[in-house]
């Protein structure tokens, strides 16, 4: 109702009901912010402070282009306001006195809107209507007195067009003006529906219906077309904030339907709430802000009777309403959920009425759990409620408590109030998405890295289509900036990183993260930075899994490894690197899976180098120089910028130590035997001094192929055997060696990699694990694989 736009389509709306020739009232609440104004001028006013200007700010807001006479009412308020300020206090029955000009103002202003617009408006003013008790600021109506001066009023005025009722307040049966508490003016209606018989109640608000989260919070928020009146009243009595139970009610006795509509899209059919059971299942998640938890702990109170009772009725002498309550079992504990503005006093009056059993050690402590927040789960039966759950602790959002209705069809869960967006947007994720979404933040645009940024991009709608996974991109970032994007970076991400003025920050990305709320993250390391994996214990705590296709991790030594599988054990997460070993080869699960499903693995040999294997099989297989093949190699791209790097035999070193360690053996690096391919003249010195000096090689490795056996090829091969079912009974090897032509190694062509995996079941016959071992696609396409199956044991 606030003027402007959603003034003008509030009376666009009456409108077209009067064009329609519909019979119907309206109810109406105050313009704007009028009761919260109300309010804060009251409190200045009641401290002395300077109210007058913000009055007259507010009168002149309230009258509009009006010409209707609101002299009366603003000179109500100047009086009333006066006298607070002189006695400097003020009365619940003041109070509703004041909060009740904002509907009446409201009430003429809109009769007199529709005046000028032709219609045949009248006022009316529901103190002269709706009789309630004398408990100011939430009245409640006495319905036989109420219900017959409504009928009576309509009957009399039934030859108006359109009655304008002022909704939210009454007046008691001796005349004083009251109010009906939060949702007043909604409550008003309802209770006008039930006195008149009315075919629909129509409640216009600033959204399209009642959706399956506050829209605020969840962007993802779906509206509900239907919900029962059962439903509705657990949603309402369980903080949606459009919808209150006292609303229900009424309407629930004569069953008639309520629509939820959008008063900036009144066409939309909005959200119908009837006595007809909807389909089954889980409907909202409700939120309850401004609450804390009031805690009573004490281990001899177990087993004795009347407990709650006394709890619940020292409450009541106190006027505190409890929202939810939880019980112990093994020490006795109870929890109760109350306003905040409600909590002190509530933990006060308890430790009052317990002050016998604290004497008597039965009652330990009495305390406050402030800044928590209540998420309910309307419809959720308990028999489901892992998923839900699950999803929570994979994000690392661990409930204070939970709570089960009688009905067993709703869940209630108290948590910290920093954590409720993020909460809220992971069960709603859980609960509601056709997709769900996993946040990836990569580090690292290399080879691999720009490679696996752009088939993500590319198939992310075929992913969600076939997968039901949504990727979302939110973070790319190099040694030296990054970009961030919540809803996911676009596909000219490149153009924008260069741009960035963001500092590359792993500090910073995690705040970003925070701040956005975003759960089920996945961080991908597509760097070779050995410093890097000094930020996985920090990613892990920040709620992230783990792909990474940088070796350095799981190679560094054991004390690093061991605790990082400490924390991701700790904090369940995951650590997925299939590609650490053989690229997009499934080498790394293969091995994994033998060994912990009991198999005895006795021999793990191979070719493990993509750049060694074409190396070494078309040196065996052509009668060229050393030197020369070792130029194609370099030219095709398959080395390192320093070839050196894939020569001294290291990167073969630490793919063989890894598949140690996936064998639960806790050797280091230096226990590794690495047989080093340069000659060591040539191990020292800068790139192009070596590039330079390639011919050395030839005598050395032509001799080598001139002495094998005949029918033999050299193969560069990694080779972990021994007793691998003891600690320190594994050699781990990496040497040129030569193997028959007809053997599986000997038949190795290109740079495939190879892998031969021995066990005892298999005996002399080992699986085999063959295919490209080396290129960015192929190893793009193994991350690809591993974000994938996160995202899929997530589901």
């Amino acid at each position: 109702m606030a003027y402007g736009d959603g003034f003008d389509k509030a009376i666009n709306i009456i409108l077209d009901k009067v064009k329609q020739q519909e019979k119907f009232a309206v109810v109406v609440s105050a313009i704007g912010n009028a009761t919260d104004e109300l309010e804060e001028i009251l409190e200045k006013a009641k401290k002395n402070g300077v109210y007058q200007v913000q009055l007259e700010n507010f009168k002149t807001y309230q009258k509009g282009n009006s010409a209707v006479d609101l002299s009366s009412e603003f000179g109500l308020l100047e009086k009333l306001f006066e006298g607070v300020a002189l006695l400097g206090d003020y009365s619940k029955k003041i109070k509703d006195n004041v909060l009740a000009q904002g509907e009446v103002i409201s009430g003429k202003v809109v009769t007199q809107a529709l005046k000028e617009k032709g219609v045949n408006a009248n006022f009316s003013d529901t103190r002269q209507l709706i009789k309630t008790d004398a408990k100011f600021g939430n009245a409640q109506p006495v319905d036989v007195i109420s219900r017959k001066n409504v009928q009576n009023y309509f009957s009399s005025h039934n030859g108006t067009t359109v009655n304008v009722v002022t909704g939210f307040i009454a007046s008691s049966t001796d005349g004083e003006t009251t109010t009906l508490g939060r949702n007043g003016s909604n409550f008003t209606a309802s209770l006008l529906a039930n006195y008149l018989d009315a075919e629909e109640l129509q409640s216009f608000t600033h959204v399209d219906g009642i959706f399956t989260a506050n829209p605020d919070l969840v962007p993802d928020a779906k509206k509900i077309d239907q919900l029962s009146f059962e439903e509705a009243n657990e949603i309402a009595t369980f903080g949606a904030t459009i919808l209150h139970a006292k609303t229900i009610i009424p309407l629930i006795e004569k069953k008639i339907p309520l629509r939820i509509l959008n008063t900036f899209n009144h066409t939309h059919n909005g959200t119908l709430i009837s006595s007809e059971n909807s389909r089954k299942g889980i409907k909202s998640l409700s939120v309850l802000e401004n609450v804390t938890l009031v805690n009573l702990e004490g281990r001899g109170l177990l087993g004795k009777p009347g407990i709650d009772a006394r709890i619940f009725r020292v409450l009541a002498q106190n006027n505190i309403s409890v929202s939810i309550i939880s019980q112990g079992s093994s020490e006795r504990g109870i929890g109760l959920v109350v306003d905040a503005k409600d909590a002190q006093k509530a933990k006060d009056a308890i430790e009052a009425e317990f002050e016998l059993d604290f004497y008597t050690h039965d009652v330990s402590s009495v305390y406050l759990t402030e800044n928590v927040s209540v998420i309910s789960i309307i419809g959720q039966e308990l028999a489901t409620f892992n998923k839900p759950y699950d999803a929570l602790i994979r994000n690392q959002i661990v409930p204070i408590l939970f709570n089960n209705t009688i009905t067993g069809k709703n869940v209630s869960l108290v948590m910290e109030r920093v954590q409720l967006k993020k909460a809220l947007n992971v069960i709603h994720s859980e609960i509601f998405g056709i997709t769900k979404k996993v946040n990836l933040v990569i580090f690292g645009h290399g080879t691999v890295g720009k490679t696996l940024i752009n088939q993500l991009l590319e198939t992310r709608e075929n992913i969600i289509q076939r997968k039901g996974i949504e990727l979302n991109i939110v973070a790319i970032a190099n040694s030296r900036q990054f970009i961030f994007d919540a809803k996911g970076v676009s596909k000219a991400w490149q153009s924008e990183l260069e741009s960035s003025s963001h500092k590359s920050s792993v500090e910073e990305i995690l705040k970003a993260a925070k701040e956005h709320h975003l759960g089920n993250l996945i961080a991908i390391d597509a760097t070779a930075n050995k410093d890097f994996v000094a930020n996985y214990v920090e990613l892990i705590k920040n709620g992230f899994d783990l792909v990474s296709a940088n070796k350095i991790a799981n190679t560094k030594e054991f004390s690093f490894y061991k605790n990082l599988r400490e924390n991701l054990n700790f904090y369940q997460k995951n650590y997925l690197y299939e590609t650490n070993v053989g690229a997009g080869l499934p080498l790394i699960d293969t091995i994994r899976l033998l060994h912990h499903s009991g198999e005895n693995i006795t021999r793990i040999r191979g070719v493990f180098s993509g750049t060694l294997s074409y190396l070494f099989n078309t040196f065996s297989a052509f009668d060229k120089n050393f030197s020369d093949v070792l130029n194609e190699a370099i030219e095709k791209g398959f080395t390192e910028p320093d070839p050196r790097e894939d020569l001294n035999g290291n990167d073969v070193g630490r793919k063989l130590l890894i598949l140690a360690r996936e064998l639960d053996l806790s050797n280091e690096f230096s226990e590794v035997k690495i047989q080093n391919l340069i000659p060591e003249n040539l191990r020292e010195g800068s790139v192009s001094d070596f590039l330079a000096r390639l011919e050395a090689f030839n005598p050395i490795y032509q001799d080598i192929k001139n002495n094998q056996a005949e029918n033999h090829v050299l193969r560069y091969v990694g080779d972990l055997s021994g007793d691998l079912s003891v600690e320190n009974g594994a050699t781990l090897e990496v040497s040129l060696v030569s193997v028959p032509k007809e053997s599986s190694l000997g038949q190795l062509k290109g740079s495939d990699s190879i892998f031969e995996i021995y066990t005892e079941s298999y005996g002399e016959h080992p699986i085999v694990i063959q295919g490209a071992g080396a290129g960015a696609a192929v190893t793009a396409r193994g991350v690809f694989g591993d974000i994938l199956r996160l995202a899929e044991k997530s589901k």
